[in-house]
């Protein structure tokens, strides 16, 4: 981790100047900064310490709901304050049913959803732009527009893209599609940065750039959605190809994140079988190879579960299971969505209690889980990423 970290003003002004420009309805900046504020977070071995020193003190249940990202489908900032409170989960993802009108709106839900600043959840949004946009003031150039773009055209489009999120009080953007592919057929093809892996390589580095120290970055959908053309959403995409060929093709772009020190990365639920005829995102295999062979050291997070039981796999069917089996892989942060209701978080909690306790689920990977993930929240703290840089914006135009 960096030891400063620069938050960039410039991207801030982008993005006021761009959505001036596209008209009153589109909130603004009335003002922005143009000189770059500096913040000195805590270093990497202190934010570890504090994170393993809360974690410790944690119960098991606790630790539990750490790990858990949620979701339920409201603007009703209440019930969003009410679900974080009695849950105690470490994160929520904000979907299309979740953003209300305009920024500030929103501004008032991610605040609803933050009961404790000195620990903020992981508040995440899709925000790839193009064919997957959660903000709908979002005008940045997206994949759609940036297959075979310069980097620097790359940069700036998700340098303001992270000054959208980060305005709107939202810490996390699951927003670098870091898969690649020539087809045009994929289901992944329209959403991916390049259609080569050198290709994508750089605009994913690139992409991390822009996105770095304003929004937390994470790089998806591992370990490469390009190598199969079927659609996660409905089934488990599964390819033969082997380790050394996926090694020279689809790893290149995930690499490039890693190295570009992208801190959280998505297992897609998608089976590689001459590796491990499981998911990604179930399988210790890859979770192995992310952290031993491309060096990855963040935090984990699976795809959405409600995927698994989509795909109608009678293996799957049990979010609760899903989750545990999820953790016992490698992952840090289990992320349920579909046909999530407000129980299923608990419920999943629930489960993660009952395996530690059974010995199902060791309980030192549970609190490895846990401690990524609350130093990742810690980190938001320390340099105020999740928070809005005024409070009082007003629109402008």
């Amino acid at each position: 981790m960096r030891s400063a970290r620069r938050l960039c003003a410039g991207a801030l002004a982008l993005a006021a100047a761009l959505m001036a420009a596209a008209g009153p309805t589109q909130p603004a900046l009335a003002a922005v900064e143009t000189a770059a504020v500096v913040v000195q977070p805590a270093e990497a071995d202190a934010l570890e310490t504090a994170a393993h020193d809360r974690v410790t003190a944690m119960s098991v249940r606790e630790q539990a709901a750490t790990v858990v990202m949620g979701h339920i489908p409201t603007t009703d900032a209440e019930a969003l304050r009410a679900y974080m409170e009695s849950t105690g989960i470490g994160g929520f993802l904000l979907m299309g049913a979740n953003i209300p009108g305009d920024e500030a709106a929103l501004r008032g839900l991610t605040a609803a959803l933050t009961v404790d600043p000195a620990l903020p959840p992981l508040i995440a949004v899709d925000q790839e732009g193009g064919d997957v946009s959660r903000l709908p003031w979002d005008s940045f150039p997206s994949a759609l527009t940036l297959k075979g773009a310069p980097a620097a055209a790359v940069e700036d489009a998700f340098a303001g893209r992270a000054a959208l999120v980060r305005r709107a009080g939202i810490g996390v953007n699951f927003g670098i599609v870091a898969d690649e592919t020539d087809d045009p057929a994929s289901f992944i093809y329209r959403r991916v940065l390049g259609t080569t892996p050198d290709a994508a390589a750089t605009s994913v580095a690139a992409a991390v750039h822009g996105e770095a120290d304003v929004a937390a970055s994470t790089l998806k959908h591992f370990p490469g959605h390009g190598a199969t053309a079927a659609d996660s959403h409905a089934t488990i995409p599964a390819t033969p190809i082997s380790f050394d060929e996926w090694r020279a093709t689809d790893a290149v772009p995930f690499a490039a994140g890693i190295d570009a020190e992208a801190p959280l990365l998505m297992f897609g639920h998608l089976a590689y079988t001459a590796v491990d005829p499981a998911p990604a995102s179930l399988s210790s295999e890859w979770h192995r190879i992310a952290r031993d062979d491309l060096g990855f050291t963040g935090v984990a997070v699976t795809d959405d579960l409600g995927m698994l039981q989509a795909s109608g796999d009678p293996r799957y069917a049990d979010p609760a299971a899903n989750a545990v089996a999820a953790l016992a892989a490698g992952n840090d942060l289990v992320l349920t969505v579909v046909f999530s209701t407000p129980d299923t978080a608990p419920r999943i909690v629930d489960a993660i209690v009952a395996a530690v306790e059974s010995g199902a689920l060791a309980a030192s990977r549970l609190e490895e889980a846990a401690e990524r993930v609350t130093a990742l929240r810690l980190r938001l703290a320390a340099d105020g990423r999740g928070l809005v840089p005024c409070g009082d914006c007003a629109p402008a135009g």
